[in-house]
């Protein structure tokens, strides 16, 4: 006996706008940090550029870098920005002691572990934090759980860099520890799309809405 599939759900995953320490480059990983200005603008750009697309529902990391940036999203597609649905799940994988550090301070104060990380190491996590392959198992069960409620439906994932990268490699059948050829840009559009079998790659890192416009209030 056949069974019919299962209609599929739309994913829209897009990455928070930036912030002043992915200026920096200081880890953030699951730490509170806001938007900057140019964080705000991307937030606005993506929100203009997906307010026409039949949004159904958003969920969000209930960090506050990118619960702005679904908010914006939400009122440019003249959804309540009350009913956005927080999720702990899409949180930025978690850096333990690394977090709050740039780059090169990791480098300078921790070089063994640093190349650990460097190496994407699968099974290992700074002090406190998250393994690749724990960060990977959280975000399958959360967009599994989150995707089975919305059938036949448009959903937008407001995440991190992390997250996303999970979602790209999940999609794409790759390993955690292989290199990354993608680009997990702040406010792009990567579009997926889910059935209780699989997850497809659509579309990945569509940024023409953060370059059709000069943007004076950021050149000066």
């Amino acid at each position: 006996m056949t069974h019919p599939l299962s209609p599929s759900v739309r994913i829209t995953a897009v990455r928070h706008g930036e912030t002043a320490w992915n200026v920096d480059t200081r880890i953030q990983g699951q730490l509170d940090i806001a938007l900057n200005d140019r964080g705000q603008w991307q937030a606005q750009r993506v929100g203009m550029a997906l307010s026409e697309s039949g949004i159904d529902h958003i969920y969000t990391s209930d960090l506050q870098r990118a619960h702005s940036t679904a908010k914006a999203i939400a009122e440019h597609a003249g959804i309540d920005p009350k009913t956005i649905a927080l999720h702990a799940g899409l949180r930025e994988r978690a850096f333990g002691s690394f977090e709050g550090q740039t780059y090169a301070e990791i480098e300078n104060k921790w070089p063994e572990e640093s190349k650990r990380w460097r190496q994407r190491d699968p099974h290992w996590a700074p002090p406190g934090g998250e393994t690749p392959l724990q960060t990977r198992d959280r975000v399958a069960h959360t967009l599994s759980a989150i995707a089975a409620k919305h059938s036949g439906q448009h959903i937008v994932l407001v995440a991190h860099g992390g997250v996303l990268d999970m979602l790209y490699r999940l999609a794409t059948q790759q390993a955690v520890d292989a290199p990354r050829t993608w680009d997990l840009g702040n406010c792009t559009i990567n579009r997926l799309l889910w059935t209780p079998e699989s997850l497809t790659l659509v579309g990945w890192a569509d940024a023409n809405h953060l370059e059709t416009e000069t943007r004076d209030e950021f050149t000066a």
